[in-house]
């Protein structure tokens, strides 16, 4: 029987890598994830993904957050914007001097995946509001962990309730289902300046001694549909 676990309170979709995203009303879902969510990545000369970590795609470029982008209804690439909100005319020689790297582009998606590990983020609002009575003295907000889906939970709901999806699936709005496979494992992102949110290391932290380090639920998508704000997710 399905149990109606929460509403979908905002949607996110970040497309560009890294830097920071979009709210929608709604949006749809295919086999890939959010439609257009991390289409976008910047790339340097070696193909690694501008990322706030070294690994073996990923090349640590900081102040990337500091960014935005929207993709809207384009076509032709997502629009990006500066620290202070204003759109940039040219992404590439913009990227290069804020970077100070010569070689990054503004790259779409092909063979190398930009997803760091599964393509769907759930965070309910019960976890959310255990982080900011864990850390109290720093500003707390879902942008900190970057989910496409924020979850309304009701109330008494107990943090890190998504550890008791893995394994099922979520279905809401029209015909979307989500397969919950496990949660993020956190790095120093979480705590990272952005535009309204100070550094704040005390963030990460508090869930490393918490909760290993874990936050959220992470998904592939089970068949594709339409998620929009205000609808009902079920677990089945």
């Amino acid at each position: 029987m399905a149990e109606i676990i929460g509403v979908i309170e905002r949607l996110w979709r970040y497309p560009v890598k890294s830097t920071g995203g979009e709210r929608l009303d709604s949006v749809e879902v295919d086999e890939r994830g959010l439609a257009g969510d991390r289409l976008y990545a910047v790339r340097d000369a070696d193909g690694k993904l501008g990322s706030g970590k070294n690994t073996r795609r990923f090349r640590r470029m900081d102040g990337l957050l500091r960014l935005s982008a929207r993709l809207g209804h384009r076509i032709d690439g997502p629009e990006l914007f500066d620290p202070l909100g204003r759109p940039v005319a040219d992404p590439a020689a913009f990227l290069r001097a804020y970077l100070q790297r010569e070689d990054v582009e503004l790259a779409r998606e092909d063979a190398v995946s930009h997803f760091d590990q599964l393509p769907v983020s759930v965070l309910t609002t019960a976890t959310l509001d255990w982080v900011r009575e864990a850390a109290p003295f720093t500003v707390v907000d879902e942008r900190r962990f970057r989910p496409n889906i924020l979850l309304r939970t009701p109330p008494g709901t107990p943090p890190f309730v998504e550890d008791g999806w893995f394994g099922r699936e979520g279905q809401g709005g029209t015909g979307a289902r989500l397969a919950f496979v496990r949660s993020s494992e956190r790095c120093a992102m979480t705590g990272a300046p952005q535009p309204g949110l100070p550094h704040a290391p005390e963030i990460l932290k508090a869930i490393v001694h918490a909760h290993d380090g874990r936050l959220d639920a992470l998904a592939e998508v089970a068949a594709p549909g339409r998620l929009s704000v205000g609808d009902e997710l079920a677990l089945h």
